[in-house]
């Protein structure tokens, strides 16, 4: 199984929404998709229809060892994806790990249990901080994927990010590679969007996606009604966009892993 953390330690750049939907895209391409929510808001739970009184077992609960992981998986009605929720419990988390043994390499050992073949691709949608959460994400996965939104502090954010990245090879993971940044909340009819988009596309070159996100109400709409975008609105620039970076995304994974 192939695992993605998708994090950004800054709030507000389209994170969720693309776990979300990426998650979707990939399982629409007959892709097998486990989605980890890992942020105590628990918005990708919500967004993919699963109610609080749903969420018997979460990721904390793997976390902290209270379960096992089929216990923890929710099938949602997306064919083909499936879903470790996220409750506010995990708001705690970081601070109880502290006295466990190994608390970075928590949630690696608990997708180390998944069963082969079971899923192709496991995405973990991480929450808006570098904290120990992040952490295991990170320690947990073989690749990174970085949306971020097209405005001047987002530029900053990332420079803080790529170092916690080589913090996290030097010590805990040195096979994570960063997969690519994914531009978000793309708007053609503001310069400062294009500006920030070639000067991340000047300093990062090839790691930035082609594919481009832009701004959409439909995006904004269909976490509401508890389905991906790619539900609500198949058709809508946004939907579309999130199926070109699946595709995109799928192109850059190893192909004997995509294969298996």
């Amino acid at each position: 199984m192939i695992c993605i953390a998708i994090a950004n330690q800054k709030g507000g750049v389209g994170k969720t929404t693309t776990a979300i939907n990426l998650a979707t895209g990939l399982a629409a391409t007959g892709l097998r998709v486990l989605l980890v929510d890992l942020d105590p808001q628990g918005n990708a739970s919500t967004g993919l229809g699963v109610n609080h009184a749903d969420r018997e077992r979460s990721s904390y609960d793997l976390l902290v060892g209270n379960c096992e992981l089929d216990e923890a998986v929710v099938t949602t009605r997306v064919p083909k994806l499936d879903l470790i929720p996220a409750t506010q419990d995990l708001s705690g988390a970081e601070i109880e790990l502290i006295d466990y043994e190994q608390r970075t390499h928590r949630l690696e050992r608990v997708l180390a249990e998944a069963p082969v073949g079971r899923w192709d691709i496991c995405l973990i949608d991480c929450p808006p901080s570098l904290g120990l959460l992040t952490v295991n994400a990170m320690v947990a996965a073989q690749s990174l994927l970085v949306p971020l939104q097209c405005e001047f502090f987002a530029l900053e954010g990332l420079s803080q990010l790529l170092q916690t990245v080589e913090r996290i090879r030097s010590r805990f993971n040195t096979g994570l590679s960063i997969l690519g940044v994914a531009l978000t909340m793309y708007d053609r009819r503001n310069r400062l969007t294009d500006q920030v988009a070639d000067d991340v596309r000047a300093v990062l070159g090839d790691l930035v996606f082609t594919t481009v996100i832009p701004r959409n109400v439909r995006l904004s709409e269909a976490p509401s009604h508890g389905v991906p975008a790619l539900i609500y609105d198949f058709r809508c620039s946004g939907s579309e966009a999130y199926m070109r970076l699946a595709r995109e995304l799928i192109a850059r994974l190893p192909r004997q892993e995509v294969a298996a």
